[in-house]
């Protein structure tokens, strides 16, 4: 047995465990307390996508300011722009809208993204519309570059299908106004560098 206790006497002391309390399994988590899943936030995919465009307007016109931003933001309203007159023309098996087509697709595109634009009057000029509803809603106010995307938008459908498009936003909720009224002038100005807006040109640039 002497061999034994110097055996034992080798091996390191075994301190005795102090018991430890386990985190609360699923059957006891939220005693009293709602499920996250059945909590009511203002939260879901176009809530998320409208604070991130927001938040990245934001941020460039705080680094950048509104002009450099609404540069940006132009990009890729352009982009948009040329995607979205692609599916109006494949929808409709045509390779170029009319004026009236023109005018009824800014409306409709709005209408599918949650906006309210509607025609106020339309000529072989120009179309003007009107907003009720921004398709960002809140997210927008007080965020002018974020407007460059209907501008471009509209100036890239128009101008890709009747040859050119002057964009005026002459009432835009981002600033403060209780609608947007969009002005998409069709025929260029004698002199353009004195009016306002952004010009859009298409494959068949109508001369001034």
């Amino acid at each position: 047995m002497a061999g034994w206790s110097a055996l034992a006497e080798s091996f390191p002391h075994r301190h005795v465990a102090t018991p430890v309390a386990l985190p609360p399994g699923p059957e006891d988590e939220g005693a009293g307390m709602e499920q996250i899943s059945d909590v009511e936030i203002p939260l879901d995919r176009d809530v998320f996508l409208r604070t991130l465009v927001r938040e990245l307007a934001t941020s460039l016109e705080s680094v950048i300011g509104l002009e450099e931003a609404s540069g940006y933001v132009s990009l890729v309203g352009q982009a948009v722009g040329t995607q979205i007159d692609e599916m109006y023309l494949k929808a409709l098996g045509t390779d170029r809208l009319t004026g009236e087509q023109v005018a009824e697709a800014l409306v409709d595109l709005k209408r599918r993204i949650k906006g309210d634009f509607y025609v106020i009057e339309q000529d072989e000029t120009k179309i003007v519309l009107g907003n009720r509803v921004c398709p960002f809603a809140e997210k927008v106010v007080g965020r002018e570059s974020m407007c460059m995307m209907t501008s471009n938008v509209f100036g890239t459908v128009a101008a890709r299908n009747l040859g050119y498009a002057r964009v005026e936003l002459e009432e835009t909720i981002a600033r403060g106004d209780a609608g947007c009224r969009v002005v998409v002038h069709l025929v260029p100005d004698v002199d353009v560098e004195t009016v306002s807006g952004r010009e859009y040109f298409g494959d068949r640039a109508v001369a001034p």
